[in-house]
């Protein structure tokens, strides 16, 4: 059903959903994983056009380059082939630009659970995506999260 499978991970309680389900579906399907990152730029930065230069980007990086190992990690001790990828700039233009790239059939991205006022400000990356991706979309949803607010 699935050849290769787009995992949009941040190591977030609703990342390690998207990891579980993503992975599982994996091994189902046999499919291939691509494992992503993606890394905004601080609106701070900018708003005040600010060069971001390389040892910005080195900051900003690391963080993300140890989720997405540790996260590789999980993957590869399941007996699946990962590939992992970080990229900068605003989340459903990078996960829709790596999905039409890597020939993605499938993205799995997460979900977090906010309020009315927050989902209207910040948007929601699963439905803004859907309009502009060339696939199937997951959205993952931390069974944890929901239990605590049953």
């Amino acid at each position: 059903m699935y050849h290769r499978i787009l995992l949009a991970y941040n190591g977030s309680p609703e990342g390690r959903a998207v990891l579980h389900q993503g992975t599982q579906l994996a091994q189902l399907c046999q499919a291939e994983v691509c494992l992503l990152a993606v890394v905004g730029i601080p609106t701070g930065l900018t708003m005040a056009e600010t060069v971001v230069t390389p040892e910005m980007t080195d900051a900003l990086e690391a963080p993300a380059r140890r989720t997405l190992e540790e996260g590789a990690k999980d993957i590869v001790a399941l007996g699946l082939a990962v590939q992992t990828r970080i990229e900068f700039g605003e989340p459903v233009e990078r996960i829709g630009a790596v999905a039409r790239e890597y020939g993605a059939d499938l993205i799995v991205v997460g979900h977090r659970h906010r309020g009315t006022l927050a989902r209207w400000w910040g948007g929601s990356v699963g439905k803004s995506l859907l309009g502009q991706i060339p696939c199937d979309l997951l959205v993952a949803l931390d069974n944890q999260e929901i239990a605590a607010q049953s």
